[in-house]
């Protein structure tokens, strides 16, 4: 195997192992400043890694499914997760054009050159789910997808969702 390899199976175990944990529905708890400070898996932690990112397929589209913007929601409430173009599968499954969601609560896209972090910002569907339950407090939010491969690397370009805003009653 080749650092290249090496490195990207490193990256897939210690992400896998961190997302097998069920998504939780929690409402996010951590402003955005301090949610910054959780350090993903990067090519940091792997001297000289690099992380090439994984082609999205042409005209492939991540999407919600049940809710749209402008929509007013009573927690709990539940959504689904659309992707055209790409097949979902668990993460840690290195297939060219698969991946699994991600859902990004309240916040702008992490770096898109690193793994996603794990998060109250950024919640991992690694066991390929395609809905969810999410419980948020009352008031306006913002929710957006991400579609990322087997180690949680976006995919270039970038496959996401528009960002919604909802409002929780």
């Amino acid at each position: 195997m080749n650092n290249i390899q090496l490195s990207a199976l490193f990256l897939a175990a210690s992400t896998l192992a961190a997302c097998s944990k069920p998504a939780d529905s929690a409402p996010p708890t951590t402003p955005p400043a301090a949610a910054a400070t959780v350090a993903p898996a990067t090519a940091a932690a792997v001297p000289d890694a690099v992380l090439p990112r994984s082609k999205a397929a042409e005209g492939a589209k991540e999407y919600f499914i049940g809710i749209k913007d402008g929509d007013t929601v009573t927690s709990p409430f539940k959504i689904a997760f659309g992707v055209d173009g790409m097949k979902v599968v668990p993460a840690g499954t290195i297939e060219p054009g698969t991946g699994h969601h991600h859902l990004i609560i309240d916040s702008d896209l992490p770096p898109q050159d690193v793994p996603l972090p794990m998060n109250d910002h950024v919640r991992h569907f690694g066991k390929g789910q395609l809905d969810t339950e999410l419980t948020l407090p009352a008031g306006t939010h913002t929710l957006q997808l991400e579609f990322a491969d087997a180690t949680h690397l976006p995919f270039d370009p970038p496959l996401v969702s528009d960002k919604i805003t909802i409002t929780v009653n």
